[in-house]
C-alpha cells in the first residue's frame, strides 16, 4: 500500500462516518431485513478512488463500526463459536469486502460492477450465518412459504434485503457518477 495522506485519512474517516449515519436511515422490509439510502456508496467511492487496498482498509473501520451498532444480534448465537460466527461473517467479512470494489477500476462500468460483485460477497457472507446460525430462528412460514429447509430460508430472507440494497445503491451510484466522477477516479 502507497503511504497515505492526511487528505486521504480525512476523506476516508468522513465516508466512514456519512456511511455511518445513512445506515442507520432505514426502510424496514416486511418479511425482514431492511433498506438503506445507498449507505455502503461512500465506502464504495473511497475504494474507487483510492484503490481497493485501502478501500478494504476503510471498510474494515465501517465493518467494526457496524458491529458496535449492532452488537446485540451477537447474543442470540448459542454458543462461543457461533457468537465469532457472526461477528466474523455477518459483520467483519461481510461489510469489509465493500473495499474490494475499486479492484474493478474507476470507469462508470467499473462501479457498476464493482458494487454488484462486493454486494454478491456480502450476500454470502449473511447467507452462510443465515442457514447456520439464524436457521434456527427460521419461522415454520415465510413470505407465505413453508419453510423446511434455513437454506432456502436464508435465500429467501438475505437475497430479499440485499437485492433491494443492490437496487437502489446502483441507482444511487449511477446518478451520482458523472457529478462526482472526479471523486471515484481520483482525479482531484
Amino acid at each position: 500500500m502507497k503511504k497515505f495522506t492526511s487528505r486521504q485519512l480525512v476523506e476516508s474517516a468522513i465516508m466512514v462516518a456519512v456511511a455511518t449515519v445513512l445506515s442507520l436511515v432505514k426502510i424496514d422490509l416486511p418479511f425482514g431485513g431492511g433498506v438503506t439510502i445507498a449507505s455502503m456508496l461512500p465506502i464504495i467511492l473511497i475504494s474507487h478512488r483510492y484503490g481497493f487496498k485501502w478501500g478494504l482498509f476503510t471498510a474494515f473501520v465501517y465493518s467494526v463500526l457496524q458491529l458496535v451498532l449492532g452488537v446485540d444480534n451477537v447474543g442470540y448465537a448459542t454458543s462461543a463459536f457461533m457468537a465469532a460466527g457472526v461477528v466474523v461473517l455477518d459483520y467483519i467479512l461481510a461489510y469489509t469486502v465493500l473495499g474490494l470494489s475499486g479492484a474493478f477500476g474507476q470507469s462508470r462500468k467499473a462501479v457498476a460492477v464493482g458494487i454488484a460483485v462486493t454486494f454478491f460477497l456480502r450476500f454470502v457472507c449473511h447467507f452462510i450465518t443465515g442457514v447456520w446460525i439464524w436457521g434456527a430462528w427460521m419461522p415454520e412460514e415465510f413470505m407465505g412459504l413453508p419453510m423446511s429447509s434455513p437454506y432456502i430460508y436464508s435465500l429467501l430472507y438475505n437475497g430479499w434485503y440485499m437485492l433491494a440494497e443492490l437496487i437502489v445503491t446502483e441507482i444511487v451510484a449511477m446518478l451520482l457518477y458523472k457529478p462526482l466522477e472526479k471523486y471515484f477516479t481520483g482525479k482531484n
